[in-house]
């Protein structure tokens, strides 16, 4: 993808660092911790679970205000964020964490 206005905007890139921070505090609960269920849920998981969640309204934003400017390049943008979103989301569900 270049760097075009779309994806210049505060709400496409957003999701996408989200996400990858999201993966991060999974990644270094597992480096950390493993991959033991625990009890109660602990920070890391409230942190994972509001990164996912904060997503929502800023896609919804972004696809609302691009989507009738330019489709196709939103196309692509939504499908940036959705993969990274499932890249944050298969471990929890990979390791049933």
């Amino acid at each position: 993808m270049n760097n075009s206005p779309t994806m210049k905007q505060f709400s496409a890139w957003l999701p996408v660092v989200m996400s990858l921070a999201a993966l991060a505090t999974v990644l270094t609960h597992l480096v950390l911790f493993g991959a033991a269920r625990e009890p109660d849920e602990g920070p890391a998981a409230h942190i994972f679970q509001l990164l996912i969640l904060l997503q929502v309204p800023i896609v919804a934003f972004f696809a609302i205000k691009w989507m009738p400017r330019k489709p196709g390049r939103t196309l692509q943008i939504l499908a940036l964020q959705a993969i990274t979103a499932l890249a944050a989301l298969a471990p929890v569900f990979l390791l049933k964490l």
